[in-house]
């Protein structure tokens, strides 16, 4: 377990003053309740939540299943602790002295056939680890969905979830929301990228279906303001913003709101897992997750119960306004967290190149000599991937990234999540970055499909009175089809990083 300093509020106020979502909130913070432990805080909601938190002044901890370095800058002002939901006895030590705990743990990511399981078990090890350490207080974001109706996996998994944390002794407060809009979320995205690059949209009966979307700014003003406010521990709320919408309507609206002309035309297909593989290739989200979100859908979910407002008063954003200030983010190029930060669900377990107890068995290097530079060359092979693509030969990245998700890969649509910056653990196409020094070294971890590990680094060094940028590839297997593949490969790969180099050198 790793301590470090909290920061009063003063000090980040000035930094994040217009990016922050509780300072309007019309409650007070109350550090002195002790440490509030946030999980699942490299996700979207944890990873929005945790800044807020630091700037009203709380002292907050950290759970993370795998330690790295780059976490000590990700959270400069929390204190980290390694654990594992799946795993009680390092719960044990995550929530000692603990007051309020917030559970933003899921295992969506799994796919349809394993996060239920998963998800139940984890929240049975929560719960009786906050008892055990006497933990004042739960508070989970679930879904919305009527319990007497027959839910989808994903919805019927967030109840369970609900009751068994509601089953012990540690008080929870349990807020229920239906689809999420904000920069970076999956459900907006593939909102986006349906409304936008769909000519012809089809839509199955369950798409009439009424849903209670809300804003990420808004949820976020929820989970903090139920900790500042304690008559609501114990106690469960519906949360949405103020339309009421089908989700044929959220496409139409969205349509308009970006210039967009779509027919939609009825579908006699209905089936969900058509559904999800079918967007998977015309939006960034896998089918994995779409497959999750879509079997959804066959459920109204609008909020039965408004009480909520008795205790935070503040109006939510509308569809409308959530949309175009997610579009605005994007514009801005000012997106704070995005789903693919915590997908896939291995990433975080992956081997580290410096990990390995051997060199990677292949390798291949290309290098040219440059006046441009350091600090241009950086630049350059820092803005690969997303909407500028790998600056030539593109249609062999998206090839092999269409082929990644025919298998149910991540694929190259996932993008980035800023066009102009990069942090460790960032997404671009279907890399992460696993190293970044700045003006020295960019590395990558292959997370496609494949029969081995893959790494690709971009560096630049001195050599002389110039600098030698270089691009090489790396790759580990042990298999005989491992190695069938590398030595496939191996001829486009002069072709590929010599014109990649070229123009990076060209671009800087």
């Amino acid at each position: 377990m790793k301590r470090r300093k909290t920061i009063p509020e003063q000090a980040l106020e000035p930094k994040y003053n217009k990016r922050l979502f509780s300072h309007v909130l019309p409650t007070s913070p109350i550090p002195e309740i002790g440490t509030v432990l946030v999980t699942g805080a490299s996700g979207y909601i944890g990873g929005r939540l945790m800044p807020e938190l630091s700037a009203r002044g709380y002292k907050v901890r950290v759970m993370v299943r795998t330690r790295s370095p780059e976490q000590m800058s990700l959270w400069p002002y929390a204190e980290i602790v390694t654990a594992d939901a799946l795993d009680f006895d390092s719960l044990r030590t995550a929530l000692k002295g603990v007051n309020t705990a917030y559970y933003l743990i899921h295992s969506l990511r799994l796919g349809p056939k394993e996060f239920a399981a998963a998800d139940i078990q984890a929240a049975a090890n929560f719960r009786k680890a906050a008892e055990e350490n006497n933990v004042k207080r739960i508070i989970y974001l679930g879904g919305l969905g009527d319990k007497n109706a027959q839910l989808s996996k994903h919805l019927r998994s967030r109840a369970e979830v609900e009751e068994e944390l509601k089953r012990g002794s540690v008080p929870a407060t349990i807020l229920r929301a239906a689809i999420i809009i904000g920069s970076g979320s999956a459900s907006y995205e593939i909102i986006r990228h349906l409304a936008r690059k769909s000519p012809i949209i089809l839509t199955p009966y369950w798409a009439k279906n009424r849903c209670q979307p809300i804003a990420v700014r808004d949820v976020i003003k929820y989970l903090v303001g139920v900790l500042e406010i304690p008559k609501t521990a114990g106690k469960s709320f519906d949360i949405g913003g103020p339309d009421i919408l089908t989700y044929r309507i959220m496409l139409k609206t969205a349509s308009r709101l970006f210039n967009k002309k779509a027919l939609f035309l009825p579908s006699p297909i209905s089936n969900v897992r058509f559904y999800s593989y079918i967007t998977s290739f015309h939006t960034p989200v896998p089918a994995s997750i779409t497959h999750c979100l879509f079997g959804s859908l066959k459920n109204e979910v609008v909020c039965k119960d408004d009480s909520i407002k008795n205790y935070l008063p503040f109006k939510p954003l509308g569809y409308e306004e959530a949309v175009l200030l997610a579009v605005e983010r994007e514009e801005q190029d000012a997106v704070r967290t995005r789903w693919s930060g915590a997908y896939p669900s291995t990433h975080a377990s992956a081997d580290r190149l410096i990990e390995l107890k051997k060199p990677p068995q292949y390798t291949t290097q290309h290098s040219l000599i440059t006046s441009k530079g350091p600090v241009s060359i950086f630049k350059s092979f820092c803005r690969i991937g997303g909407k500028e693509g790998w600056f030539r030969n593109n249609w062999m990245w998206r090839l092999r990234g269409m082929v990644d998700r025919i298998l149910l890969g991540v694929g190259t649509a996932r993008g980035r999540r800023s066009h102009s910056s990069l942090d460790i653990n960032d997404v671009i196409d279907f890399w992460r970055v696993e190293d970044i020094q700045p003006n020295e070294r960019l590395l990558l971890r292959a997370e496609m499909k494949l029969p081995g590990k893959a790494w690709l680094e971009f560096n630049v060094k001195k050599e002389g009175p110039k600098d030698r940028l270089s691009v090489i590839a790396y790759y580990d297997t042990d298999t005989f089809l491992g190695r069938v593949y590398w030595y496939t490969f191996m001829p486009f790969h002069h072709f590929i990083f010599t014109h990649l180099i070229e123009q990076i050198e060209k671009r800087s």
